[in-house]
């Protein structure tokens, strides 16, 4: 039997309840979907924001950012990378220079005169013929170097009326048996300190050129006494940083004792600083005693404990400007960069080209350059939204590089233009980044020292001998003079 369902008509109500269902649902639908795409569209955001931070990490290097050249790795930078232009003057010497070609001496040490017995045409005898003239050549070398032994001896003397013994007086410096003199120590110290030779390797030196073989001992002892014979050239140095015009400072790491140290260089371009230290803040800064009593302009690369000492000016490196914008001009393809750069470089130019006495650009030059410095710190950051803390974070939300430096040049304008307001004021940091430099390759050659105090002492013996070639002082001659009581010590006239 079949039965058969009734069917009912849907009315007109029933088709609008379910259209609107309907449109319910799809409006659900069409929510979570854009919802969901949202979400994804926010990952894909952070996701590109974190890639590109990490090719922006892979992509700096010594050349655009304040890297060090080690950490360069074993990859070759580009040289056209360099940030230095292309001039007119031509490759080699320029017009002017010193060259340093062998001169012949007008008092030769010693002449050896040569004959000739027979006639070069006709080969007749030309002996006991009185020579018409000499033509000369002249040889310079070294004569065979031999370790000289002086024996010292004082009369002993027994007095005729009481009877008494009276003994000489030795030279002031020779308080032992047998000891070596002041030119060995002055030969051990030049060639670890001066030339980063290690202790064993200087040893080996005195064995090969004057066959008088020495101990570790003794080569690292002649630098413990040096280090105590400069101390009055140390402290001199420290108190003319203190009373400078501009002194440049930088800080890098250093290994001591196998963990991270810190070295730290005060200087100018006649007087130079080092100091080691466990820290790299401003507890180094105070233990170094310059920085604290300083009044005049300290040049840096914007390390914040620079900030702390109030008592002087500051101004920052444009040399690391000029990198963090070649940086973000290729990497960040962001043209104000670019225009910045200009800028800085165009305002060195005009620097070079104002004539003395001047001690700044005209206030028409400065009110200009100040002016496009403001529109293109302007458009770096309008390129730069401010990122949106996420919830529950702490503290500033991270921004991307090119908006922190943009913000960094707006906040700290008069120190970025220093070098334009005062003439005394250089553009870079570069004399404390070259000084810093030396102290480093030791690192490269011994690895690091093996001592706090063989660090710091290394230091003082480095700031000396810097300090010395910055006023053409012959090293080996300021050593010798520094083991006879009489280190070298900069007039503050010069500076």
């Amino acid at each position: 039997m079949i039965h058969f369902m009734n069917f009912r008509t849907p009315t007109d109500q029933d088709i609008h309840t379910a259209f609107e269902q309907g449109e319910v649902a799809v409006r659900a639908l069409v929510h979570a979907l854009a919802t969901q795409i949202e979400e994804l569209a926010q990952q894909l955001a952070k996701q590109g924001e974190a890639l590109q931070a990490l090719q922006a990490r892979l992509a700096q290097n010594s050349r655009n950012s304040s890297k060090p050249p080690s950490s360069d790795g074993y990859g070759k930078v580009k040289r056209t990378e360099s940030l230095r232009k292309s001039g007119k003057k031509p490759n080699g010497g320029q017009p002017g220079h010193d060259g340093h070609t062998l001169i012949a001496s007008d008092d030769p040490d010693r002449i050896e005169t040569h004959a000739v017995d027979t006639c070069a045409h006709c080969q007749a005898s030309l002996a006991g013929i009185e020579a018409a003239g000499y033509e000369e050549r002249q040889v310079f070398d070294i004569p065979a170097i031999r370790m000289e032994v002086t024996a010292h001896r004082v009369a002993v003397k027994i007095c005729p009326g009481c009877g008494g013994k009276s003994t000489g007086n030795f030279p002031s410096g020779v308080t032992q048996a047998v000891q070596y003199g002041a030119t060995v120590k002055t030969w051990a110290t030049y060639f670890t300190n001066q030339h980063h030779i290690a202790v064993e390797r200087t040893a080996q030196i005195f064995d090969d050129l004057v066959h008088q073989p020495v101990s570790d001992a003794t080569v690292l002892k002649a630098s413990e006494e040096f280090a105590v014979c400069i101390a009055p050239s140390t402290e001199a140095v420290k108190e003319q940083l203190r009373a400078s015009e501009v002194l440049h400072v930088d800080e890098s790491g250093l290994r001591v004792e196998g963990t991270l140290h810190w070295l730290h260089v005060a200087s100018t371009s006649t007087l130079t600083d080092y100091e080691v230290h466990a820290k790299r803040g401003h507890e180094a800064m105070d233990d170094a005693g310059i920085l604290g009593a300083f009044s005049g302009t300290a040049v840096h690369d914007h390390w914040k404990p620079y900030f702390r000492y109030e008592g002087c000016g500051h101004a920052l490196c444009n040399a690391h400007h000029l990198r963090e914008l070649q940086f973000i001009d290729k990497q960040y393809q962001q043209p104000w960069a670019n225009d910045m750069a200009e800028i800085l470089l165009q305002i060195k130019a005009a620097v070079g080209e104002t004539p003395a006495p001047a001690l700044s650009l005209s206030p028409a030059q400065l009110e200009a350059f100040e002016q496009r410095y403001d529109e293109v710190v302007k458009a770096g950051i309008e390129a730069n939204p401010l990122t949106a803390p996420e919830r529950k974070q702490r503290g500033r939300p991270k921004q991307p590089p090119p908006l922190n430096l943009a913000m960094r040049l707006h906040d700290f304008k008069g120190q970025v233009l220093a070098f334009m307001y005062d003439f005394r004021v250089p553009f870079d940091n570069n004399q404390g980044e070259r000084d810093i430099r030396m102290v480093k390759v030791k690192q490269k050659v011994s690895g690091g020292f093996r001592t706090l105090e063989g660090a710091k002492r290394f230091g003082r013996i480095r700031g000396y001998i810097s300090t010395a070639r910055k006023n053409a002082k012959n090293i080996f001659e300021a050593i010798r003079e520094a083991f006879d009581g009489n280190p070298f010590i900069p007039s503050p006239a010069t500076h």
